[in-house]
């Protein structure tokens, strides 16, 4: 479980075919301070366990599907990704829940300066535009974000400075893949209501 607070963003030193799956390094900073093999991190959004440890060099294992079905599909060497740790239980939600398990990948549409902000506009594909509410929570490649507005397929968050600053943000473009994540609370909702019907 996470809560959409990035801590720091990790640059990609290697990808490599491993066996049936995929091994992702990363090169990351103080967030190396505390982890080991075993423990969870959200990379991009993507919940993915920690497989070793070399100094600043941290090893993540991708299946084919996680690899398939989220934009680490075009992680190559020097892409930088959001990093954070997984919520420890006497820990601080600044964000919302989190699970890490990406819902698809939404296109970018709109990306740009508005006044002291950013604003990024994105299209999700067909069927979850259902869990978009404006003033709903989602997570972009990670990140906890309000969602403003709401037009059929396509939705638009407002990005603050720091925010701009310390993610991966600033290095998308128009028409460029990012992780979604829905509300989780929209999820069960819906769910409950189909086995009452």
């Amino acid at each position: 479980m996470f809560t959409g607070i990035v801590e720091e963003a990790g640059s990609v030193l290697a990808v490599m075919r491993r066996g049936k799956g995929w091994s992702l390094e990363v090169e990351v900073g103080s967030i190396v301070v505390g982890i080991k093999i075993g423990d969870s991190v959200a990379v991009n959004g993507c919940c993915l366990t920690v497989t070793e440890v070399r100094g600043k060099t941290v090893v993540f294992d991708l299946l084919d599907e996680t690899k398939e079905k989220t934009n680490l599909q075009s992680a190559q060497v020097g892409s930088r990704v959001n990093l954070e740790s997984s919520l420890r239980a006497d820990g601080k939600v600044g964000g919302h829940f989190v699970t890490g398990h990406i819902d698809g990948t939404a296109r970018v549409s709109k990306w740009g300066r508005s006044g002291e902000d950013w604003e990024l506009e994105a299209e999700v594909p067909e069927g979850l535009e259902r869990y978009l509410v404006p003033k709903g929570c989602v997570a972009i490649d990670g990140i906890s974000l309000t969602i403003g507005r709401v037009e059929g397929r396509k939705f638009n968050v407002w990005i603050i400075p720091h925010t701009y600053e310390v993610t991966t943000l600033r290095d998308r473009k128009v028409g460029d893949k990012v992780n979604l994540e829905c509300d989780l609370l929209a999820k069960y909702v819906e769910r409950m209501s189909e086995v009452k019907s």
